[in-house]
């Protein structure tokens, strides 16, 4: 990424950032070291954990660093609404997305916060791990972190000493992973982030007080749901686009992947009106959506949308492809910017890694963007000192060039 913009740019965009952050760091050698420590993720360090950083820095220990992430003042909260601002202006478009997601980080022994023997979608299977519940956004400039939260199972919340023990706040209670999505997506949209859009895995859609919240404030959503979802007057999802005629599937790319675009066959269906709480006039419908695999047609995936009325097909299959984009993220922040390397057990050094990490990766989008905004502005040729088409004579034509 770093080859695609100038170092000067590259070196100065990053210098802003952490100008701007750094209010949040209220002492002088606190402010160094959360430099050092943005400056080490950002570095091809073999490993991102403190002492490595530490030696990135030229710090002779990595005790500094520790601090940073253990007893020195600072909320990673306020960090994290910087962090959104940042990501707003850098990344914001009126149709972006918010992505909800989890993740799994692989840890040995009981003592780090959260961590229990739990199902792993990261490791595909039950792992002794921490599960991070995080949201993205995503828009056609690039994709970001913007949110996180620490799942702690009730394994954890009803035991007081042992949440003492990882400074755990008392009033931390346990949340479900759903939960802990819906307080993210009322933040996100408290925000300066544009967020016209919100998609997850079914995990996440099949909960109906998210969708209920959704559409209370009219926000459009397309989330995956479960084969088994009861849809009214309908029955099963499954069972309803079973019955589909093939004229009502079609061949539609969600979005490029890493082999190109990924093409499905998907069919899509209004569902009856719904009150809605704007107004008299509906302004919003709901949907059901299939995609089903061209290689393993029996390969089928539902999901369930809300939309401003007049929306197409074609919108509602790019909303349920970005949910890819949270994936790309994870990836990012994990290979550049160490996400998952921290050595940290305690639950405010968590927060503080982690979003410390999702700064570095922020910035790293950001700078894909620019680049990306900068080769589309050198494909336009310098000759054109005004707009080539022109209108003559009630058509319109390519002028001469100047």
């Amino acid at each position: 990424m770093q080859d695609d913009v100038r170092p000067d740019l590259w070196s100065a965009e990053l210098e802003e950032l952490l100008v701007r952050v750094g209010h949040r760091f209220g002492q002088v050698d606190l402010r160094r070291r959360m430099r050092d420590y943005v400056h080490g993720l950002l570095a091809p360090v073999g490993r991102k954990n403190s002492w490595q950083l530490a030696e990135q820095a030229g710090h002779r220990t990595p005790s500094g660093l520790q601090h940073l992430l253990s007893r020195a003042c600072w909320d990673p909260d306020e960090l994290r609404d910087d962090l959104q601002e940042y990501v707003a202006e850098r990344l914001g478009d009126p149709t972006g997305v918010l992505i909800v997601d989890d993740t799994g980080f692989i840890k040995k022994g009981t003592a780090s916060a959260g961590v229990q023997r739990q199902y792993s979608g990261t490791a595909g299977r039950t792992e002794n791990c921490q599960i991070g519940v995080f949201a993205a956004y995503a828009s056609h400039k690039g994709r970001a972190l913007v949110d996180r939260e620490l799942y702690l199972p009730k394994s954890w919340t009803s035991d007081t000493d042992r949440c003492a023990e990882a400074r755990i706040p008392g009033k931390r209670a346990f949340a479900t992973k759903g939960d802990l999505a819906k307080d993210m997506i009322r933040r996100a949209l408290g925000s300066p982030l544009p967020v016209a859009w919100v998609t997850a895995d079914s995990a996440y859609g099949q909960d109906q007080r998210l969708r209920r919240m959704l559409e209370e404030v009219g926000v459009g959503y397309v989330l995956a749901g479960p084969k088994s979802q009861h849809i009214h007057a309908m029955g099963r999802i499954d069972s309803a686009f079973s019955r589909a005629p093939d004229d009502a599937w079609e061949r539609q790319s969600c979005g490029a992947g890493a082999k190109g675009p990924r093409v499905y066959d998907w069919a899509a269906a209004r569902l009856p009106p719904i009150d809605d709480f704007d107004g008299p006039e509906p302004t919003h419908g709901r949907w059901v959506l299939a995609r089903r695999s061209l290689a393993h047609p029996d390969e089928i995936a539902y999901y369930l949308a809300y939309a401003p009325t007049g929306i197409t097909v074609t919108e509602l299959v790019r909303v349920a492809g970005t949910r890819w984009a949270i994936e790309e993220a994870f990836q990012a922040a994990k290979n550049e910017c160490g996400l998952d390397q921290y050595e940290v057990r305690r639950y405010p050094g968590w927060y503080r890694h982690i979003t410390l990490a999702m700064l570095a990766q922020a910035f790293l989008a950001a700078m894909a963007a620019a680049a990306a905004q900068k080769e589309a502005a050198e494909t336009v040729p310098a000759r054109w000192s005004r707009s080539p088409w022109q209108k003559y004579g009630g058509s319109w034509q390519l002028a001469t060039p100047q």
